[in-house]
């Protein structure tokens, strides 16, 4: 059975600067620095594999094969949690106090 190829990733420079940014700035969400740091790794010059990119940054292939083909058909927008089905919420947020 044929291995499946990884789908290539090409940055431009201004969107390997926001994925830097992303991954290196303390307020971002760890899930998302390190979505960013999958697609920095997998637009190398050196295209390493999903399974390399895995063992290096330490987590599952499929996790770097679903963020790599993600931000090729969506971009950066892509690599935001998506929206997930559920009940709404059924209590409203907290009022403003009212000013006197």
């Amino acid at each position: 059975m044929p291995t499946p190829h990884a789908t290539p990733v090409c940055l431009s420079p201004e969107q390997r600067q926001a994925l830097l940014r992303l991954a290196r700035a303390a307020s971002t969400p760890q899930a998302l620095a390190r979505r960013a740091r999958i697609v920095l790794r997998a637009a190398a010059e050196d295209r390493p594999t999903n399974l390399r990119i895995a063992q290096e940054l330490g987590c599952d292939h499929d996790t770097v094969a679903l963020w790599r083909g993600r931000f090729a058909t969506e971009g950066l927008p892509g690599l935001q949690d998506a929206p997930r089905s559920g009940r709404p919420r059924s209590f409203s947020p907290p009022a403003a106090p009212a000013r006197p």
